[in-house]
């Protein structure tokens, strides 16, 4: 994949995740161009001078960035990974009041560097910070989104591809509501290839049951504790989630992808961000309304928009 040509990504934050998206971005050839910031100036010009020792092997024409905001002038995407870092056996939600702060602080700076950006939030809670980072920058919902349930259904799609024994590109299934603890599978919309998901076989033997689906459900649910427990953090797989959805703007794909945006209205949602099917292109993201739920599955997609708006009450957003 070649770089999309003369785009701008800036990527807000040197962490073990925004690292990992300029490098993920960088391999991938997401943007031509990769600026990396963060207020530590000794750590984000040492990531971007190791960054930069191999750009000749990667797809992107030069990365750059430093402790200046200069380095986010004109980027026509901005993803924000900066953040107080969740620790093991804290949940999204525990973050909210800490970083819906430090957005409040950083995002009308970006703003005014990067005024025709599409802001994509990949710090947790993403959701709550989404709905947030909207009403400080004033900027239509389309403009101001984050990762939500790309992750997720990656994992997702991962275990059911290993479980049928076909290639993850043949699995069309998609996670959910929050990007938490309250997120679910979308299974009645569930396919491998174009047959349902419980009616797929493997040696003549039906591959998936209630019980093997919920199963799986749990285990994506869970699949980010595991990982923070073992090595403290998550940022390789998030990182190529966010290299992903920024070529799908860049590109101007048109792609559908389950991230989280403000919903006006779909199955009586208002005011909360969520991740559905979502059409993700130049201009920002459209949700699909026209996406089918059964009625236990619209039911917890209001559980799920009902459990961030009690978290967003408490932050007065």
């Amino acid at each position: 994949m070649s770089a999309i040509e003369n785009s701008t990504l800036a990527i807000v934050g040197a962490g073990s995740v925004g690292t990992a998206t300029a490098y993920a971005a960088m391999i991938r050839g997401s943007a031509r161009h990769v600026r990396l910031y963060d207020i530590d100036a000794a750590r984000v010009e040492a990531e971007v001078l190791d960054l930069a020792h191999g750009s000749q092997f990667t797809g992107a024409s030069d990365i750059d960035g430093g402790a200046d905001l200069k380095h986010v002038e004109g980027a026509d995407v901005v993803v924000i990974t900066a953040g107080a870092k969740q620790h093991p056996g804290q949940t999204r939600l525990d973050l909210a009041g800490t970083n819906v702060d430090i957005l409040r602080s950083m995002l009308p700076k970006l703003l005014e560097r990067a005024p025709d950006a599409v802001f994509v939030l990949v710090t947790n809670p993403c959701d709550v910070l989404t709905v947030a980072a909207q009403q400080i920058t004033g900027l239509p919902s389309s403009r101001v989104f984050s990762s939500g349930t790309v992750l997720d259904t990656a994992r997702l799609r991962w275990k059911l591809a290993q479980r049928a024994g076909v290639a993850q590109s043949s699995v069309h299934a998609h996670i959910v509501g929050e990007h938490g603890d309250t997120e679910f599978p979308l299974w009645s919309a569930a396919s491998i290839g174009v047959t349902p998901l419980l009616e797929w076989q493997r040696n003549g033997l039906r591959v998936f049951d209630a019980e093997e689906l919920e199963t799986l459900s749990e285990d994506v649910r869970n699949a980010a504790y595991k990982v923070i427990a073992g090595k403290g953090a998550t940022n390789y797989a998030i990182g190529l989630s966010a290299a992903r959805i920024v070529e799908a703007v860049l590109g101007d794909e048109h792609a559908i992808l389950p991230v989280s945006s403000v919903l006006d209205g779909f199955l009586d949602i208002h005011g909360v961000a969520l991740s559905i099917p979502t059409v993700v292109s130049a201009g920002g993201v459209q949700p699909v309304t026209t996406t089918p739920f059964a009625e236990n599955e619209a039911q917890a997609l209001r559980d799920s928009a009902r459990a961030l708006a009690k978290v967003q009450s408490s932050l007065g957003i």
